[in-house]
């Protein structure tokens, strides 16, 4: 039989291109990459001196706008990895309407090109589908209140004012669109809820990746603020719950779905380790303590903001993402292995080689402007 071909739609992005090296690493598939950004990421699996370059093709398009070309190359391919979406909260509040066609609007294309050519869709959705836990409601702190289970847990989020829901929303709904087409239209499909998963290259550091606004995700503000020797802002006092999966860990399951559809398809799975569940607050005391034992250098500590203050108005968020593991574990037998210390020191280690010293040097630019004399005006 021929190798089974394997389209990413997001190859370029922090998911996509931890996905695309585990597949070439390890299986003899033919990879079809997809993504509107410089393959920056993955530069390190391009050219044609590769050993691998005969498996791999990377198509830069936007599938908005180049939708007969995405269905071409869908119409090559036997499993389908969907990662392409808009997922920071502090674009959820500034751009809720993108957010959401980003989310929801923006995927109908794959889906209905992998009805037609009878691929198998991995659609990533996330675990802000669950929304607040019953817990949070007043309920009983007992686990079925705050475990997070794919196939009895209700889905609950704030009101329609409260517009950080609007990712979650468009997920949701997006979920119930390929189980539709499951029902309806024969399509086979797997839909993964990834818990926070971190590693190298997630994310982006404000001022150096060509972003200067804009907020990234949890650990890599933590990071910026780390090396730039400022306080770690909590957003509403670090209260709430986050738990961390290794990105090695989770591309493996990713890669038990596409190697084992017989038992994937039909299936929606969290993707996480619930070992590694840790309070905000706490974990910013756990990266300062370890950017202290990695670097030799004292950390500013912490300072809290309100959610309005930080992100706008609209901030809402969900208060503990723990998930059950019984239904992944039974049907892929995947489970986690890497602990939140380890994931943690790995992560902070590639920042710190990365960024340090460009976070250094332009701290000591702005500081030097800051002491020069002002001109004049004419």
């Amino acid at each position: 039989m021929a190798p089974k071909t394997v389209c990413i739609v997001g190859v370029a992005g922090f998911i996509g291109s931890h996905l695309l090296e585990k597949i070439i690493r390890e299986k003899d598939y033919n990879v079809i990459g997809i993504d509107m950004v410089e393959p920056t990421k993955i530069k390190q699996l391009l050219g044609a001196e590769k050993a691998w370059a005969d498996r791999f093709e990377f198509h830069q398009m936007n599938i908005v706008h180049g939708s007969e070309a995405l269905k071409k190359l869908i119409m090559r391919s036997d499993t389908v990895v969907n990662l392409a979406a808009i997922c920071n909260p502090s674009e959820y509040i500034k751009q809720p309407v993108n957010t959401i066609n980003s989310n929801f609007t923006d995927a109908q294309d794959c889906i209905k090109y992998c009805v037609e050519g009878g691929a198998h869709l991995i659609h990533f959705s996330t675990c802000e589908v669950y929304g607040r836990t019953l817990k949070s409601y007043g309920l009983p702190d007992t686990e079925e209140n705050y475990i997070l289970d794919e196939e009895t847990t209700p889905m609950i989020m704030g009101p329609v004012s409260a517009q950080r829901w609007c990712y979650a929303c468009a997920k949701q709904l997006v979920e119930r669109l390929v189980y539709a087409h499951g029902t309806e239209n024969n399509l086979k499909f797997t839909i993964i809820r990834p818990y926070n998963w971190i590693g190298p290259r997630m994310d982006y550091i404000p001022g150096v990746d060509g972003k200067d606004d804009g907020q990234p995700r949890v650990l890599a503000s933590f990071m910026t603020a780390l090396m730039k020797g400022e306080q770690i802002v909590l957003v509403n006092g670090g209260e709430v719950y986050r738990t961390f999966c290794y990105v090695e860990d989770a591309t493996d399951a990713v890669v038990r779905c596409i190697d084992n559809p017989d038992k994937s398809s039909g299936h929606t799975f969290n993707v996480g380790n619930p070992q590694n569940n840790i309070q905000v607050k706490e974990l910013a005391k756990l990266m300062s303590e370890m950017y202290t034992k990695i670097t030799g250098k004292e950390t500013m500590g912490t300072k809290d903001i309100s959610g309005e203050e930080y992100y706008g108005k609209g901030y809402e968020d969900s208060d503990l993402r723990i998930p059950s593991m019984k239904l992944v574990k039974q049907q892929i037998g995947w489970e986690p292995k890497t602990s939140l210390k380890e994931a943690m020191e790995m992560t902070m280690k590639v920042f710190i080689e990365k960024y340090a010293d460009k976070l250094q040097g332009l701290k000591r630019a702005a500081d030097e402007a800051a002491t020069q004399p002002k001109k004049a005006k004419a």
